[in-house]
């Protein structure tokens, strides 16, 4: 239940205001804390997974939660309108799931934010399952919707079990890396990389002194420090 910031929560807190009414009236209560704890757990689990090897990753918030209450309104009522903030044009909530998964994907490929993308793609399709697992009416009578945004998310998923180096920005058109090149062998590389620009620092150091530095291997070599 923790967030890193006011803003954080804030934009949870009214996501899921926006979202929880009419689904919990939809499932009842009890349901509908089975089904955001279900999906805070799948979040943080899919989180877990590709994170596996990295030593310094953390990550807070209840984001997989939400993203689980939001998808499972999707998986119910996949035509209501959705308004995109200021903006007075509203969508149907099927077309903003597939944007979000979309975008989702992205983030976690590119690495260029600190959101934990992770958790809530997990948290999404896992709510979005569960509120199917409870009403198996909603995927007779909406499956093209429904898959439609859980197919993307779903095949997502399967890659990075079976083919994790999908994940890495620099092969994404699949030029620089070998088919069984992996998490644990990225995760190798990297730590050997950090050894090397460690080492390269310190040789310069013993031999020209610690102010033949510039200022950015300083502050380099103070990163590299804290790391081991």
């Amino acid at each position: 239940f923790l967030h890193i910031d006011w803003q954080h929560l804030l934009f949870n807190m009214i996501s899921l205001y926006l979202f929880s009414e009419s689904l919990e009236f939809q499932i009842g209560e009890l349901n509908f804390l089975i089904l955001y704890f279900a999906s805070l757990l799948g979040g943080n689990l899919l989180a877990l997974l590709i994170h596996k090897n990295h030593g310094d990753y953390s990550a807070v918030g209840a984001s997989g939660a939400v993203c689980g209450i939001i998808f499972a309104s999707i998986a119910l009522f996949p035509g209501l309108g959705i308004g995109l903030l200021i903006i007075p044009v509203f969508i149907p909530s099927w077309l903003y799931g597939l944007i979000y998964i979309g975008y989702t994907i992205y983030g976690i490929k590119s690495k260029r934010d600190n959101i934990g993308h992770e958790a809530h793609l997990g948290g999404a399709l896992i709510g979005m399952l569960l509120a199917i697992a409870l009403y198996p009416s909603s995927l007779a009578q909406n499956y093209v919707p429904i898959l439609i945004v859980l197919i993307p998310g779903a095949i997502f998923i399967y890659l990075i079990i079976t083919k994790p180096h999908i994940l890495f920005v620099d092969n994404f058109y699949f030029k620089t890396h070998k088919k069984n090149y992996t998490i644990e062998h990225r995760y190798n590389e990297k730590k050997v990389n950090t050894q090397k620009q460690l080492d390269d620092l310190l040789d310069k150091i013993n031999k020209k002194g610690f102010d033949s530095l510039t200022f950015k291997e300083k502050q380099r070599l103070e990163e590299l420090s804290g790391k081991r």
